[in-house]
């Protein structure tokens, strides 16, 4: 059985990782992708390299496609693209606005070709604002949008950015993919395709979830005064460590948090998630411990409060350190609360629940051969997912310029010129 965006034809100008990944989630589903590199390939090809065209990033982001070559900088690209264009029915961009335009690849005129496309573009800002131009990467944005500060993790007086994910770029994908969906939803009930655009920026301040919602008439004059604070010390070249250390301390954590984190224990670590208090009272009375915050009037800014929840976090710590991973899972399950071990990457290939659930795949490579990696993310009971191989830099850049009518002279020429790879 085919999956459920079989049919759909997706035509992708796209690098790095938001664009990148929204066209693997859509080939999954079945989609027919296919992706228009430069003859020197998408940068994102040499970072962490594993052969001379290919990485492990490029890889993550860009199974299922098929791999043409073309440099968009010739005439002759251009015409290339509107017969591409012609039955497409998803054009996937993420250039910089002015990029696309000067490339020819902008909704205005790609829609002149082919008005039924879907054109879906994630840009770092926006296209309003002073900043609407300028390239912007997860990490900057996971500056810009106050993310980095809101992890207070800082390192030598210098904030430290969430690097064990792209989880901006990541996010931006799944939302692209999400987006798409209901667009070509939207075209089978009134015939019109349209531009989708989106941003890393708003989807970092998605992110934050509750850290990014404010109660005006809660929240307003405490926001008003941190800002005037900040300004302040900014003003008066105070060190980003002083700064965050008085940001912080505006910002409190509650006392006592024992409920929701992590634990080493004697070989290893492990992670409890008790996010109700039934179940954190059912943690306490494993642990033979008692947190006053049960208690009537409790005050959690109160010193007493403070202290002794500093306490409990201590106690606690020295509890799980004192018995194995494994017995304290089996503690935890007995007593219906959440628990799971920490694992290392490498460990996780071999998961028995991972493997269980398909979660991790082998796929092909024209070159590198077999790749085991991420598998699609759901199971559809009618229209099954399933991920297809990997293509190698310009696999089918002949195969898709024959089929549009070019001839073998025409490749040559073209590839002596490096239109082609």
């Amino acid at each position: 059985m085919d999956g459920p965006l079989a049919g759909v034809k997706v035509l992708e100008f796209t690098e790095i990782i938001a664009a990148p990944l929204a066209g693997m989630l859509l080939s999954d589903m079945g989609a027919n992708v296919t992706k228009i590199e430069p003859p020197w390939g998408d940068p994102w090809r040499s970072t962490q390299p594993c052969s001379p065209t290919d990485s492990r990033p490029f890889i993550a982001y860009n199974r299922g496609k098929k791999d043409v070559t073309l440099d968009l900088g010739f005439d002759v690209s251009k015409e290339i693209v509107k017969k591409l264009l012609v039955d497409v029915d998803v054009v996937l961009v993420n250039y910089r606005p002015d990029v696309a335009l000067n490339l020819g690849v902008d909704y205005e005129s790609l829609s002149k070709v082919n008005p039924r496309i879907i054109y879906c573009e994630v840009t770092a800002f926006g296209r309003s604002g002073d900043d609407s131009l300028k390239p912007g990467y997860d990490l900057i944005i996971q500056g810009m949008s106050g993310l980095m500060n809101a992890e207070a993790k800082i390192v030598d007086g210098t904030p430290q950015h969430i690097s064990s994910s792209p989880l901006v770029d990541t996010t931006a994908g799944f939302s692209l993919a999400w987006l798409i969906c209901a667009a070509l939803f939207s075209r089978e009930r009134t015939g019109l395709g349209q531009k989708i655009e989106t941003t890393l920026m708003g989807t970092a301040l998605a992110l934050m979830g509750m850290r990014y919602v404010q109660v005006e008439s809660l929240d307003a004059e405490n926001r008003l005064e941190t800002l005037n604070v900040l300004h302040s010390l900014r003003s008066a070249d105070v060190a980003f460590a002083d700064i965050m250390n008085i940001y912080q301390a505006g910002h409190p954590p509650v006392p006592g948090h024992i409920y929701y984190r992590a634990y080493a224990t004697s070989n290893g670590a492990i992670t409890v998630g008790c996010l109700s208090d039934p179940l954190r009272k059912q943690l306490l009375q494993v642990l033979g411990v008692t947190d006053i915050r049960f208690e009537d009037g409790y005050d959690p800014l109160d010193a007493e409060s403070i202290a002794f929840g500093e306490e409990l976090v201590r106690s606690v710590e020295k509890m799980f350190l004192e018995k194995t991973t494994e017995d304290w899972l089996n503690i935890m399950e007995t007593n219906g609360i959440p628990a799971g071990p920490v694992r290392y990457v490498e460990e996780v290939f071999d998961d028995p629940q991972v493997i269980a659930n398909n979660l991790t795949v082998d796929v092909e490579h024209a070159s590198l051969g077999t790749v085991r990696m991420v598998g699609p993310l759901a199971t559809f009971s009618e229209t099954p997912l399933r991920a297809s191989p990997i293509s190698a830099l310009g696999q089918h850049t002949d195969e898709v310029l024959l089929e549009l009518g070019y001839t073998e002279e025409n490749l040559e020429e073209w590839r002596k010129l490096g239109i082609i790879r």
